[in-house]
């Protein structure tokens, strides 16, 4: 992955996530659950960029 399309990503992602904070009302309670969501799902993507999570098995949705 290119640095500039991984800095790029990370940017927008903030951007978003400060624009749902200041402009969205919510309760305290749902904000700081949806922080700590994009804090985590930003970590796994981070690491697996970096290669750390290299080789992580893929999830399946189980069909019905």
């Amino acid at each position: 992955m290119p640095l500039m399309q991984f800095v790029i990503t990370l940017a927008v992602l903030g951007g978003v996530l400060w624009a749902i904070n200041t402009y969205i009302p919510m309760q305290n309670n749902i904000k700081k659950i949806l922080n700590v969501a994009v804090v985590v799902v930003v970590s796994l993507y981070v690491l697996n960029a970096f290669g750390v999570l290299g080789s992580t098995p893929r999830f399946q949705i189980p069909r019905w």
